[in-house]
């Protein structure tokens, strides 16, 4: 398979992208080009080591007419203006969650890209739908579990992080710091799974860490199906359990686990994803099923990437609005954190 040139852009959580292309999963599919960072320092010093070209400006980068491929791993405020430049020079995306800021943005760029012929892949939501959430619609239709009903989800982590001014900073730009930041994941879950979401209630508190943003919270999602769901997320718990990313989501007739358990110091975050159903038969016995399904969502799909990038279509795709649906509850969320009051998810 012919792997294809990529630019590297933000070069902050971008660092941990390059790892894959150049060493992980992405190697198999892309060769990384160049990296390119508002600070030229940084992005030589990165781009040394690996033997690779190193810039300080977008437009230079995109003027490179070998590099198909760009990898936009800015924050998100503004980012489908940075997607329009660099769809304008001819150029494929793969970013990375949250998508945007504006829900309003999020969708239009993405219908454009859409009318362009580009490419535009996130890994949340991720272009197609990872093995966790296929096997739970597997086995809600073969088990005709019924309408969902309720949903948790956990996720935590161990940080111990100071006030840098940052976008991480501002409550702003980053409402609900431990939603936007680990939950975002669940929300698109949420949504892939549960559908179109109607109302959201946000707690939070701050605990322990430096900055003024919150670093513990509570995300509750009423969705037009009836089903409740609550995402929990963290940075104040150090039990080696980090970014298990559980779930625990009932339908009428059974209850599918995921992640559910400790497991040995760091381990949670590598398991991939472990599936469990619990349902009852004719005869009043509980079937217990228990299925590893390999990563979970929220994983870059690189394969899924270069196979859409060579032209293939991918049915099944998540669509514009969806992606959208996702920001329009940080949208209510936010608002639901400044005014202690519980928010209605507007209509795309």
């Amino acid at each position: 398979m012919e792997r294809l040139k990529i630019g590297i852009v933000g070069l902050n959580f971008g660092r941990h992208i390059v790892e894959q292309v150049s060493r992980g999963d992405g190697a198999a599919w892309f060769e990384l080009a160049a990296l390119c960072d508002l600070d030229g320092e940084k992005a030589r010093a990165q781009a040394q080591p690996l033997g690779v070209d190193a810039y300080d400006s977008l437009r230079d980068l995109l003027a490179r007419d070998d590099i198909p491929v760009i990898g936009l791993f800015t924050g998100p405020n503004g980012r489908a203006r940075l997607i329009r430049e660099i769809m304008a020079a001819g150029k494929d995306i793969i970013t990375t969650k949250p998508f945007e800021a504006n829900a309003d943005e999020a969708l239009a760029v993405l219908q454009e890209a859409r009318q362009q012929g580009r490419v535009v892949h996130l890994n949340s939501p991720a272009p197609m739908p990872s093995g966790d959430l296929k096997q739970i619609n597997a086995w809600r239709e073969q088990y005709n579990l019924g309408r969902p009903v309720g949903c948790r989800l956990d996720v935590w982590g161990d940080y111990h992080e100071k006030a840098n001014g940052s976008w991480y900073d501002d409550p702003e730009l980053c409402p609900v710091a431990p939603i936007y930041r680990l939950g975002i994941y669940m929300i698109n879950d949420l949504i892939r799974l549960l559908g179109v979401p109607e109302t959201v209630q946000v707690l939070h508190s701050r605990i322990r860490t430096g900055r003024p943003t919150p670093d513990n919270a509570q995300l509750g999602i009423a969705f037009a199906n009836g089903c409740l769901a609550n995402i929990f997320a963290s940075f104040c718990v150090d039990d080696g359990q980090y970014y298990a990313n559980t779930m625990i989501l009932n339908f009428e007739r059974g209850t599918i686990y995921r992640n559910i358990g400790p497991l040995e110091y760091g381990l949670a975050c590598d398991q991939g994803a472990t599936m469990s159903l619990v349902t009852v038969t004719g005869e009043r016995h509980s079937t217990i099923l228990r299925q590893n399904v390999g990563s979970g969502s929220g994983h870059y799909q690189w394969e899924n990437f270069h196979r859409a990038v060579k032209g293939e279509l991918l049915e099944g795709a998540i669509t514009p609005e969806e992606v959208a649906l996702g920001v329009r509850v940080i949208e209510a969320m936010k608002l639901a954190e400044r005014t202690g009051s519980s928010t209605a998810v507007a209509p795309l």
